[in-house]
C-alpha cells in the first residue's frame, strides 16, 4: 500500500513539480491549498484566487485529490500580529520564518495527520536526514542559491520527521526544465517575492494599511543636520540605502532610528560602526534535536547564515550567563504570548567585522550541511 502524503500546493512551479515527483515515486498524493490571506490591498489585488486556480489545474492534470484548507484567521493571529508588533518597536521581523513554524509545519502538519496522512510535503529547497543517534536532521539543499533552511530552522523536530522535501536534491533550473518537459502550465510562472502569502506587495504598502505613521526628519548622524523627511520611521531598516531621495552623490545608509522622536539617522560612511559588528546577541533561541547552547558553545567549524541567500560565515558561539527557557517560541496561535519577550541568548563572535543584520532578523547556525538551530538578532 502506497504512503499517503498531503502536499502544500501554492500554484507555483516548485510545489507543482513536487507533486509530479511524489506521484512518480508512487505516493498517494493529496494536494492542499492553504488559504492564508485573501484581502486586497490598495492598488494591489491579492493573487490567492489565481494561485488556487493554478494549483487546482495542476492537481487535476496529475489526477490528484485536492482540497482547500482555510488558515486565514490563524495566519493573522500568529504571523501578521507578530509582524506588526515587531515593526511597531522598530525591529524588522521575518514573517516567513513564523509562517513556517506556526502554520505550515504546525497547523497544516497536525491537520494532515488527523486526516490520515502518513507524511506532509512542501516545495521548499531543503533535505532531511537522521543523525547517528536517530534524531531527524534538517539539511541544506543541493542548490545553495535556493536553499531555504534559513526559513525552516524553527519547524518542530516532530514535523520534520514526517516531512518530505522532493526538491532537496534538485537545482532550480532543473525544476523549471522538468516542469516544461512534463507540460505543467505553471512552468513559466514568475516567483512571488512579496510578503508571505500576500503577493507582490511591498512591505511599506502592507504596513501602511495597519500601522498609523506620521512624517518625520531624516538627519545626518555625524552633523545632526536635517537632510530630508520620511513618512514613518518604522519603514526604515538598519543598513537601508534606497528610498530616501536625499539627492545625488555618495549614497546614504540608515544607521539608526529614534522612534520616540520619529527621526531616522543616516550616514554616507560605509564604515560607520552602526553598520558593522564583531559580535551579535542572538535571542529567542530554537535548537534542533540533539543541540543546545552548551553543546555548540565554543565549538569549531560552526557557520552562520545572517540573511537568506547570504554566504555562510565562520562563527564562534559564546554562552550567555542568563538562564535560557528553550520552551518558548516566536509567537502563539492564540495570541497569548507577549511578542516583546525574548527567551535566552547566546553571543555570536566573528573573526572579522560583518555587516550587521537588522534587529528582528534571524541568524541560523550550521555544522557542515546540518542546521543546528538559530535565533533572532538584537
Amino acid at each position: 500500500m502506497s504512503r499517503r502524503v498531503f502536499l502544500g500546493m501554492s500554484g507555483g512551479v516548485d510545489s507543482s513539480v513536487s507533486a509530479l515527483l511524489l506521484k512518480e515515486q508512487g505516493y498517494d498524493v493529496t494536494g492542499i491549498y492553504m488559504k492564508n490571506w485573501s484581502e486586497d490591498l490598495p492598488g494591489m489585488k491579492c493573487p490567492w484566487a489565481e494561485d488556487l486556480a493554478d494549483a487546482k489545474r495542476v492537481a487535476v492534470g496529475l489526477d490528484l485529490d485536492f482540497e482547500v484548507w482555510d488558515f486565514e484567521q490563524d495566519y493573522k493571529d500568529a504571523v501578521v500580529d507578530y509582524m506588526l508588533s515587531e515593526f511597531r518597536t522598530g525591529r524588522t521581523p521575518n514573517p516567513d520564518v513564523v509562517c513556517n513554524e506556526l502554520i505550515k509545519f504546525k497547523l497544516f502538519y497536525e491537520r494532515a495527520l488527523a486526516h490520515g496522512a502518513d507524511s506532509i510535503a512542501t516545495g521548499h529547497y531543503a533535505r532531511t536526514g537522521r543523525s547517528t543517534g536517530g534524531e531527524p536532521e534538517l539539511l541544506r539543499a543541493v542548490d545553495e542559491n535556493k536553499d531555504q533552511t534559513y526559513f525552516l530552522y524553527r519547524m518542530s523536530d516532530e514535523s520534520l520527521a514526517k516531512t518530505i522535501f522532493p526538491l532537496g536534491e534538485f537545482k532550480k533550473p532543473e525544476v523549471k526544465a522538468l516542469a516544461r518537459e512534463r507540460g505543467l502550465d505553471v512552468a513559466g510562472k514568475k516567483e512571488s517575492m512579496g510578503v508571505c502569502f500576500v503577493g507582490e506587495v511591498g512591505m511599506k504598502e502592507f504596513l501602511s494599511r495597519y500601522i498609523e505613521t506620521k512624517p518625520g526628519e531624516i538627519r545626518e548622524q555625524e552633523s545632526n543636520a536635517v537632510l530630508g523627511h520620511h513618512d514613518g520611521a518604522i519603514f526604515y531598516t538598519l543598513g537601508q540605502r534606497h528610498g530616501m531621495y536625499l539627492g545625488g552623490g555618495l549614497p546614504y545608509y540608515v544607521v539608526g532610528k529614534d522612534l520616540e522622536r520619529n527621526i531616522v539617522y543616516v550616514s554616507k560612511n560605509l564604515n560607520h560602526p552602526g553598520l558593522w559588528a564583531n559580535e551579535l546577541e542572538l535571542t529567542d533561541l530554537h535548537w534542533r534535536a540533539g543541540f543546545n547552547a552548551e553543546k555548540v558553545a565554543n565549538s569549531t567549524n560552526l557557520m552562520v547564515r545572517l540573511r537568506h541567500r547570504a554566504s555562510l560565515i565562520p562563527v564562534t558561539v559564546m554562552r550567555d550567563s542568563r538562564p535560557i527557557d528553550e520552551s518558548q517560541g516566536l509567537g502563539s496561535l492564540d495570541g497569548s504570548r507577549d511578542f516583546g519577550s525574548r527567551s535566552g541568548s547566546v553571543r555570536l563572535r566573528f573573526a572579522e567585522p560583518i555587516r550587521r543584520p537588522a534587529p528582528g532578523q534571524s541568524a541560523v547556525l550550521y555544522g557542515d550541511l546540518v542546521c543546528l538551530g538559530g535565533g533572532i538578532c538584537n
